[in-house]
Order: C-alpha cells, then structure tokens, then sequence
C-alpha cells in the first residue's frame, strides 16, 4: 500500500500570465502540461466540460505526465448540465473511449452538477453512480443549497464509494470585491455552505482565495489543518487552488503544499521549477 500523500494543482494548466513566469516562453501547447507538471501534481480538467477531447489529445496528455500526475476531469456538459444524468449513454461511451490513454492519471471522474440539481434528482444521480464503471473513482460537486443538508445524498456517495467535492468560497465572499477580477467571481462563483467530511481515503477539496494573497493564506488555515489530519488518517487529499484571476495560482498552490508540509516533513516535496532567465 502506498503512503498517504498530497496532491496540489490549479483550475487549467495553462494561462497567459504565467508564461515567461513559471514556465518557458514561447512554449509550445503540446510541452504546456509537461511543464505545469514540473510544479505541480495535479489538475482540474474543466476542458473536458466543454468538448470530451479526442484519445489523440488524451495520449499527448499522457506523453506528458508520469502515471502518479492526478487530473480530475470534469465530466461533459451534455451528461450532467443537458440530459442531467440521464440517458447520456452515447456521450458518456464516447468521453469514456476518449480518456482511456491517460491511464491511472485519471484521479477521478468529476461530476459538477448543475445549481438546479436538488434533493428530488438524488434518485437519479444514485442510479448514475452505479453505471459507471468500477475501476473510475468519482468525486461528485453540488451547487443547489438543499443538497447540503438532503438526508439521502451523503449515503448515496457512500454506497456508490464517490466523493463529495466542496468547493470553498467562503473566505472569498468574506468581504466584497475590491477588483475587476474579484467582481467577476463575486458574479459567477457559488456561494455554498463549508463542508469538510470527506467520504473516502482520497478527499477533493476546491478552494477559491481573493487577490490579496494574506487574505488567501488566512482563508486556506482550515484546510491545511483538514489535511494535516487526513494524512494522518491515511487519506491522500487533493486541493487546487483558485484566486479571482489565478494569475499566481500555482505559486500559491505550491505555498499550500509547502504549509501542509511543514507540518508533515514526510511528505515528498514538489517538483523543482526551473529557473528561467527572461531578457
């Protein structure tokens, strides 16, 4: 059995202002995941909510990592947003084929459901669950307020071995907005109650901080004791890190891993960035 560990990431894998930054530029798209895993050790994959990739794609993707990179890949609109987990077979067959080539990379299957999604559509997220296939690990995020407090939802994950992803915007909504990027987010993000009781040995936590990177360390406290504990209960937890604009996401990302370490010397350390000289 492997040690407990932790695994870190942002939202995409690449973005404008990083490169020249954390990593080499001009970089080409086929080395832009290869060298986001040069920092750190997992991804959201919220590209595959918008077109289920070709397994030409998912094979780069694996060219690219070494089998213990984590990529949650959220799973396409069509299936949860459009016939909302039900009779989506072709388009969940076709997503399944195309992400085979990533192999044990695939950490998770993401299934974000839509705010409408409440305690009445249970039934039919519970019969979802158990079609999907055996060897996948799910990780189930809600938006719709009374799914927080439902009496059935927690034993269907349960029963079906998902996790319950939370996505933590609290600290974000603490105060209002004081940027452009902030006002964005305030528009779009959920605000959804904290919730911190993982279901499984390998709990998903998304954490969205503000511009101020104090107030982003301040906010993420929680979830650094949260993991502090997992791992001491032989969890092996997954956090990506958000801010307003996530310009500095994956230093931030590393400085969480580097937190959680510091209370935990036994966890491997993260890939070293390279050094890059900019003229």
């Amino acid at each position: 059995m492997l040690p407990p560990a932790l695994h870190v990431g942002c939202a995409m894998w690449t973005l404008k202002p990083w490169q020249g930054r954390f990593f080499e530029h001009p970089l080409p798209a086929g080395r832009r995941l290869h060298a986001y895993a040069g920092l750190l050790n997992a991804v959201e994959g919220n590209t595959t909510f918008y077109a289920t990739p070709s397994r030409a794609t998912a094979q780069t993707w694996a060219d690219q990592t070494e089998p213990d990179f984590r990529m949650v890949l959220k799973l396409p609109k069509p299936v949860t947003h459009e016939h909302r987990l039900t009779g989506a077979l072709p388009e969940m067959r076709t997503f399944l084929d195309a992400i085979e080539p990533l192999g044990p990379r695939v950490h998770a299957l993401w299934v974000q459901l839509p705010a409408s999604f409440g305690p009445e559509d249970v039934p039919t997220l519970a019969r979802f669950l158990r079609r999907m296939p055996a060897h996948y690990r799910c990780a189930v995020e809600v938006r719709h307020p009374a799914l927080f407090t439902d009496p059935d939802l927690e034993g269907v994950l349960r029963t079906a071995r998902a996790e319950w992803v939370p996505f933590d915007t609290t600290a974000f909504f603490a105060v209002p907005p004081t940027s452009d990027a902030e006002r964005d987010a305030w528009a779009k993000k959920p605000r959804t109650p904290r919730r911190a009781e993982p279901l499984t040995a390998h709990p998903i936590v998304r954490y969205l901080g503000r511009d101020s990177e104090a107030e982003t360390v301040a906010g993420w406290q929680f979830w650094v004791e949260r993991a502090v504990t997992w791992l001491g209960e032989g969890r092996s937890p997954t956090f990506f890190i958000h801010t307003p604009d996530n310009a500095e996401a994956p230093r931030m990302a590393r400085a969480f891993h580097a937190a959680v370490r510091a209370r935990v010397p036994a966890l491997p350390p993260l890939p070293e960035p390279p050094r890059l000289t900019l003229f």
